[in-house]
């Protein structure tokens, strides 16, 4: 089974538009869908915004769905020219830049206190889909200083809500994880929340598009 772990409606549709949904239910709060999909077997949850929601979304998969394995996608913000708005990447390392230790042990940003270092690998694809590094946090926001740190300390790629709080609720149960991201808005590049509005469907519609070439590997 896989566990497919999606923040809103929007992203979930892409996929259930294309999926045998058997039936639907919500469970602790969460709308959760059970069905087929390109030949494989299914959860989604829509987990809502955030990484705590991300994280009880994927537990929620593992736990009482059985998932195998999981994989999140969905809509993010690129940081720097290797984005291209509505381009598809696979996230092959993540790290959540909001988790900050570093003045009481001396780790690096994003380092939490049960690995030894910041990013988080990720099980990654063979489709030809080029391969990124994602920042997490539960901001949306335009600020210099979240910038900085990312395309300077971090050196990411990618920034979104949940992945990284995905990909440790998966090292947790020691399951595989994967994640793609469809690029909405592009920092530097005027207000990322004008950009996300006018250009999330197309970035939907391009991730739509690649989800049978990943779910062929899934």
């Amino acid at each position: 089974m896989i566990g497919a772990i999606v923040a809103m409606n929007s992203e979930a549709e892409i996929l259930l538009g294309q999926t045998e949904v058997f039936r639907s239910l919500t469970v602790s709060g969460k709308e959760v869908y059970v069905g087929r999909a390109f030949g494989k077997d299914v959860t989604v949850v829509v987990c809502g915004v955030g990484k705590v929601n991300a994280a009880l979304g994927a537990q929620l998969a593992v736990s009482k769905f059985d998932a195998e394995k999981l994989f999140n996608f969905g809509v993010a913000g690129g940081l720097n020219k290797r984005t291209a708005l509505a381009g598809v990447y696979q996230i092959e390392k993540a790290v959540q830049f909001d988790f900050d230790l570093s003045q009481f042990n001396g780790t690096k940003v994003g380092t939490l206190d049960e690995y030894k270092e910041n990013y988080l690998k990720l099980n990654t694809f063979k489709a030809p889909f080029e391969k990124r590094k994602l920042g997490t946090a539960d901001r949306f926001n335009d600020s210099p200083e979240d910038f900085r740190l990312l395309t300077g300390e971090l050196k990411a790629d990618i920034r979104d809500m949940e992945g990284a709080a995905v990909v440790q609720a998966a090292y947790a149960a020691q399951l595989p994880v994967y994640a793609v991201k469809a690029i909405s808005d592009v920092a530097g590049s005027g207000s990322t929340t004008e950009q996300y509005l006018q250009n999330k469907n197309a970035a939907l519609q391009s991730l739509k598009a690649a989800l049978p070439a990943f779910f062929e590997e899934l």
